[in-house]
């Protein structure tokens, strides 16, 4: 059961890796297309790519399975959009707090006894990483950051439910497209016409990179981990942006920072160390 949880735990710190590698990539597109139009890029190429390659065939879906699929891709868009709105009036650091509320909520209530220590030193930790208080707050931006965390619990609760019933990543075949369709119907008719076929190739890049890789490696790993591990354990992602932008970036982290790199840690630990679930019988 530990090595379940443990290579639970590996594949989310890998899909966080990829997750701000695949930002530090698209730094370039955001200033061409700006942040929603080079979340459209990779959230349509990544439902295109998956179509292609995995062609799931809807019959095959028991119909709440389906729904659920839909769902995820909904939220996935939500999630995605919500947060690149929420950067253009908070201060990064703002938005992000305020987003990580979602996982850690999911984390929080579905803990039990002593796992629930795991939730408040991750939400300690990224509070002292994130220093929301800095800059001033614009409550339109703070409603943004907030439905992200809303679409990110969802995201984590619904993305447990389809990887438990669904084989491989069929389930993400279904989602993906489903949120390209949500985030070109929002965001593709204003980037449309600044699209260049290097922007195009750039963008596909970036979609195996973010989200195609990361979102199939989060699926595994909500196979092996309980929904409240799973949220603590996102909470590492701003200490592994920080330590990226320390090795990459030269950002030499501040002591309040440092201090958050090791709560968060020590919740990391806590909660591989007590996050495994029961092996689930997928249903197709």
């Amino acid at each position: 059961m530990l090595s379940s949880t443990r290579t639970g735990a590996a594949f989310a710190v890998a899909a966080m890796l990829c997750v701000q590698l695949g930002l530090a990539v698209s730094v370039g597109l955001f200033d061409r297309v700006g942040p929603e139009g080079a979340a459209w890029l990779r959230l349509a190429w990544a439902g295109v790519l998956l179509l292609v390659l995995v062609r799931p065939r809807p019959s095959s879906f028991r119909r709440a399975t389906f729904l659920a699929c839909c769902g995820l891709g909904v939220v996935t868009a939500g999630m995605t959009m919500l947060f690149m709105a929420a950067v253009e009036r908070l201060p990064l650091g703002t938005a992000s707090a305020l987003e990580f509320l979602g996982p850690l909520t999911v984390a929080v209530t579905r803990g039990r006894g002593g796992k629930r220590l795991w939730p408040v030193l991750a939400a300690v930790g990224v509070v002292l990483l994130t220093e929301p208080w800095r800059g001033g707050a614009d409550l339109v931006g703070v409603g943004y950051a907030l439905a992200s965390a809303v679409c990110w619990a969802c995201y984590i609760l619904l993305t447990q439910r389809v990887g438990d019933e669904v084989a491989g990543v069929r389930g993400l075949a279904v989602s993906m497209p489903v949120a390209g369709i949500v985030a070109t119907l929002v965001s593709g008719p204003a980037v449309f016409g600044h699209l260049t076929w290097e922007l195009l190739l750039a963008g596909l890049g970036l979609a195996v990179l973010l989200p195609v890789i990361p979102f199939s490696l989060e699926m595994l790993a909500l196979r092996r981990l309980n929904t409240s591990a799973f949220g603590t354990l996102m909470s590492l992602e701003p200490a592994i942006a920080l330590t990226i932008g320390f090795l990459v970036l030269h950002q030499v982290p501040n002591p309040g920072a440092v201090a958050g790199v090791l709560f968060v840690v020590a919740a990391g630990v806590g909660a591989e160390r007590t996050g495994a679930r029961e092996p689930v019988k997928q249903l197709v």
